[in-house]
């Protein structure tokens, strides 16, 4: 029983308290938050398998025949597998500047993300959100988002696990990855990975530079504006398109 008070003290922030002061609901939130810190990547990635699977029903997803699918098929069709990871692509139909990559895998490209970029810098951005995959960014976010549902359902089952999260606590998890931030750290080593990416596989480097300034564009400059938060985290845009820039001189990719 100490130990489930201490879980509680660490995961909650609660001061010291005896078992008997505390909702058996509680008890079972602490414990669901703790295991949040614990599950293994397999986990992890089953999780967001079920979140991405609850974002698609609420979102406008393209037919294989639309011309949006036709053109991202295109785009990616040599990187169905990136950094040994299967990758699953998909585009959202509606008018949000936006892509994002969970966990399992899966790619969501939003309609808006491609009418404002070109092939190259569409590539580019994916390579930034397939980075805070393979970099474990968004193994993190996950948990973070498990933790935050399982203090605010109480407990995502009864047997002391997370086990089956319901269809609510799931759209909870799918909200939040949707909004998920990274640090300014975490957006530079992703930008970097989308960089090497493309250079790897032969692409125009400078396309994650022009991204970066359509983006710092379409927001005004700064946060907000039709870029939501996910593409329009610290550094600003600006200030990444030209580290790029930077770095491409460096390695003497464009002339000095």
């Amino acid at each position: 029983m100490k130990r489930i008070t201490l879980i509680l003290s660490i995961v909650l922030g609660l001061p010291s308290l005896s078992v008997a002061q505390v909702n058996p609901s509680l008890i079972q939130a602490g414990i669901d938050a703790f295991n949040a810190y614990t599950l293994s990547d397999a986990q992890v990635a089953e999780y967001s398998r079920q979140a991405v699977q609850q974002m698609d029903a609420k979102n406008p997803v393209a037919a294989p025949n639309d011309p949006y699918t036709q053109r991202l098929n295109r785009i990616v069709a040599r990187h169905h597998k990136v950094g040994g990871l299967p990758i699953n692509y998909k585009v959202y139909k509606t008018a949000d500047v936006n892509a994002f990559a969970t966990a399992d895998g899966s790619v969501r490209v939003f309609k808006g993300l491609m009418d404002a970029m070109t092939d190259s810098e569409l590539l580019a951005v994916m390579g930034h959100e397939i980075g805070h995959v393979i970099n474990r960014d968004s193994r993190d976010a996950m948990k973070s988002a498990l933790r935050r549902s399982a203090v605010r359902n109480a407990a995502a089952s009864g047997s002391g696990t997370l086990g089956k999260l319901s269809r609510s606590q799931l759209g909870g998890v799918a909200d939040y990855l949707l909004g998920a931030s990274f640090s300014r750290r975490q957006e530079s080593e992703a930008d970097d990975y989308s960089y090497d990416f493309l250079k790897r596989n032969g692409y125009n480097v400078l396309a994650l530079a022009t991204s970066f300034e359509k983006l710092a564009k379409l927001s005004g400059g700064g946060q907000g504006g039709r870029v939501t938060q996910i593409l329009s985290t610290h550094p600003d845009s600006k200030a990444r398109a030209q580290r790029v820039r930077d770095r491409a001189r460096r390695d003497g990719l464009v002339k000095k």
